[in-house]
């Protein structure tokens, strides 16, 4: 029958104290969002998802019910009936939190009045059993986290699911008929029980973590070491010069990284160079990555030749060990291309990996004398990676023109962001890393938001809107900060960094 709809002021106070639980969260906590539109998509979508969903638990049953057949006496275990029923889960609202990290923490409320009808035949020495589940009644507060948020589809790495309270877990079982949920006091144990098991496993601080990226999509990769390279010396190159000489400098990178290539300086009419120069790279995946090695010549007018190319997998390299390497170098990395053959001399390289140093979990806490505590980081001597990720920026505005990009700027090097055309609220989302020789205690660091506008003439065509100095000491001391800043010269610009720093 239909229920009787009665407004809620036409209710006397008795009545409406026993109906608080059944009230949509979304009447009661202005911090919770009214879905109706992801309701009605469940409902109109439930016949095909009840359908889809008992597919796969009889998927995932059977090999399970497979490997008690044939002991004790089980001759086999089937599903009779299964159907979750005609009544979809409802979202009685859902809360999404605002967080400076790169995630997303969505709670939704859910509840499920079903009218499941699940059936279980066991046949045990040619006679039948039956197990029956119904009228199965859920209400969850799950706690869902998206992260991190990666510029790759579906945007997120992982899934993070912890119920932040017991949950409400209510059924009817039969066995043989009777109703075994009729026992006196049978009924709270079994919930009680259910509820304490499922706690145990997913209440929060305890999270299931689901991988939706696996590493090779390149999104989950994180700064794990140093790569320092010597590159020593080169013999027998060939000549590729009309007066039988080459200029020959090489060029180094890591596989899998967009950074631009880094450099050795050029050896004029030299066969057998000379460098001892030392380049530090960042690793990320010190099984995967690959160290792409090119020579090339140097020529003032035309373009650059190629004289030779080779690899070197850093799986073959073992951490804090230095490691020389003789390289015959290829015309290319083709193992089919004949001209390998050729002879277009050596290459000789020195490579030593140094991983980051894990983070000490019992660090000592310190008091200033007020009350005040704090945790005491120890800095290790010597050098690290410093990574620099601009985020977002708000309320940029500049006078003639609005097309913002950040420039960052430290001992020296400039590193930019790309830009974003008329917009005041730009999201960029861009790391950079400065690999230095050792911690900047007493360094700042330069980031300026300015606007660039495409013009034939030069002048005018850029402007500053607001910039920030930031003292590294923090960054050293703690690790990592992650904070909103702002601007200088801005009149409400505010702009969000995260700024870590690595030893090794």
């Amino acid at each position: 029958q239909d229920p009787v709809v009665r407004p809620l002021r036409d209710l006397d106070y008795e009545t409406l104290q026993t109906m608080v639980q059944d009230i949509p969260l979304w009447v009661k906590y202005p911090d919770y969002e009214r879905i109706d539109w992801m309701n009605k998509f469940i409902c109109d979508m439930w016949p095909f998802l009840d359908k889809a969903m008992c597919k796969i638990i009889r998927g995932v049953a059977k090999p399970i019910c497979d490997q008690y057949v044939g002991k004790y006496g089980i001759e086999s275990i089937e599903f009779g009936n299964l159907t979750l029923g005609a009544l979809p889960p409802t979202l009685q609202g859902i809360k999404v939190y605002e967080m400076r990290e790169k995630e997303l923490v969505i709670e939704p409320v859910i509840r499920w009045a079903s009218i499941a009808n699940v059936t279980v035949d066991v046949k045990v020495h040619s006679f039948k059993l039956s197990a029956q589940l119904l009228d199965l009644h859920v209400m969850l507060t799950p706690r869902v986290t998206l992260k991190p948020l990666v510029p790759s589809f579906p945007c997120f790495a992982s899934l993070c699911v912890s119920l932040m309270e017991k949950p409400h877990v209510d059924f009817g079982l039969k066995l043989l008929g009777g109703d075994v949920m009729a026992i006196p006091g049978l009924y709270r144990f079994i919930q009680e029980q259910i509820s304490k098991q499922i706690a145990i496993l997913y209440h929060w601080p305890k999270v299931i973590e689901v991988p939706i990226l696996d590493g090779a999509s390149g999104a989950t990769k994180k700064p794990v070491g140093v790569l320092n390279v010597k590159v020593i010396r080169a013999m027998n190159l060939p000549k590729m010069d009309l007066l039988g000489k080459s200029d020959p400098y090489v060029k180094l990178r890591l596989s899998g990284e967009r950074l631009p290539s880094k450099k050795t300086s050029v050896k004029m009419s030299n066969l057998n160079p000379e460098w001892n120069e030392h380049f530090r790279l960042v690793v990320k995946d010190p099984e995967t990555q690959v160290l792409e090695l090119q020579m090339f010549d140097w020529e003032k007018v035309k373009m650059h030749d190629k004289m030779g190319v080779q690899v070197i997998p850093l799986r073959l390299l073992t951490p804090y060990e230095s490691k020389l390497f003789t390289l015959d170098l290829l015309r290319s990395m083709n193992p089919n291309d004949q001209q390998n053959k050729k002879n277009r001399g050596k290459l000789v390289v020195e490579l030593t990996f140094d991983p980051f140093r894990e983070e000490n979990s019992t660090s000592p806490l310190i008091s200033d004398g007020e009350g005040n505590i704090s945790l005491k980081r120890d800095v290790p001597d010597g050098g690290g990676v410093l990574l620099v990720s601009v985020e977002n920026a708000e309320d940029v505005e500049g006078k003639r023109h609005t097309n913002p990009y950040a420039v960052v700027l430290f001992r020296g090097e400039k590193r930019e962001t790309k830009v974003i055309r008329k917009a005041r609220d730009p999201r960029w989302n861009e790391e950079f890393q400065f690999v230095v020789d050792e911690a900047p205690m007493d360094e700042k660091i330069h980031i300026e938001i300015r606007s660039r506008r495409r013009r034939l003439l030069p002048f005018r065509t850029q402007e500053s809107l607001g910039h920030v100095n930031i003292n590294l000491v923090d960054v050293v001391n703690n690790g990592r900060i992650n904070e909103k800043y702002h601007l200088i010269n801005s009149r409400n610009g505010k702009l969000q960094l995260e700024i870590k720093w690595n030893t090794v």
